[in-house]
């Protein structure tokens, strides 16, 4: 059933990422065995491999996931990418966290806080069911007959969902659902650090929108995420200046500028840190590779 999966969504799927027309449905394909890292955003979502291998790196941070696995992110994160082995084929799941509750009070389980001092689970990768890898391919499979994608994709969705509950993603699944926990503090955090990366944020701001201590805060968003949140905004702020860089946009001190640089010796200095030359030559590399994306800020994929 795996490799129907993986056939399912190369049919679908032309293109390296594709938002279909079921809900919350997104498929990625990669092919190219040449290519270097790439940088994404992940963001509230569940990446379910059926060929090849990807490896993401976010901060000190580094898991693998191949042909059968899944992955959950429970945060919007900045990672950088590499496929370790192509093809590769994937279906992603955006998380819903009112059907997710919505699902665990038709359960009769409500969600039920954490305890405070829990450390908040985000990042967590575990095997596909038989059960699992069944009902996905059959809610990819919906792409077959576009008719039957209004009266069955939530219910196929919510049939995944009841069964991820019960797998090894179950426990941060129900994190999401729980207003004041840990994690929904850190998401709360992130969310801030992601819609006004281009600003002076400082750490006493973040943290008091996620209404969290400045030192609890960078003990839970580095738990969560594998860097500071300050990384987090330096993260976010290096991959939107190469996309505009990539796009041609302007030149890099124009761009440094727009991402939130005061200083362009600072930035070209974190930048050729970040991807190993200096932001000109980086541009000119990639698009002699054919490589250019448009500049519509970070786009999340799996």
């Amino acid at each position: 059933m795996i490799d129907e999966l993986a056939r399912v969504v190369a049919r679908h799927c032309p293109a390296q990422a594709v938002e279909t027309a079921v809900p919350r449905l997104r498929l990625v394909r990669f092919d190219d065995a040449q290519a270097g890292p790439t940088d994404l955003l992940y963001e509230p979502m569940i990446c379910f491999v059926a060929r090849g291998a990807k490896r993401s790196t976010a901060g000190e941070r580094s898991w693998l996931v191949g042909r059968g696995a899944m992955f959950l992110s429970s945060v919007e994160l900045p990672v950088t990418a590499v496929f370790e082995q192509v093809p590769y084929r994937s279906a992603v799941l955006r998380l819903d966290s009112r059907m997710l509750a919505d699902l665990l009070l038709e359960l009769d389980e409500p969600p039920s806080p954490p305890a405070r001092s829990a450390e908040p689970v985000a990042l967590t990768t575990a095997a596909m069911t038989p059960g699992i890898v069944e009902a996905v391919t059959r809610w990819v499979r919906l792409l077959d007959d576009p008719a039957d994608i209004r009266p069955l994709a939530a219910r196929m969705e919510g049939e995944i969902l009841y069964r991820l509950l019960g797998s090894p993603l179950g426990p941060a699944l129900r994190q999401l659902t729980v207003a004041e926990s840990r994690l929904s503090q850190v998401r709360a955090a992130a969310g801030l650090i992601r819609t006004r990366y281009a600003e002076p944020l400082t750490v006493e701001q973040i943290a008091a929108a996620a209404h969290l201590s400045v030192a609890t805060l960078h003990r839970h968003f580095k738990a969560v995420t594998g860097m500071s949140p300050l990384r987090f905004q330096k993260s976010l702020r290096l991959q939107q200046a190469r996309r505009l860089l990539l796009a041609g946009a302007d030149t890099a001190a124009a761009v440094a500028r727009t991402v939130g640089y005061v200083s362009a010796t600072q930035f070209n200095r974190e930048y050729r840190r970040a991807y190993g030359v200096p932001p000109g030559r980086d541009a000119a590399r990639r698009r002699a590779g054919d490589l250019v994306s448009a500049a519509s800020g970070p786009s999340p994929t799996a």
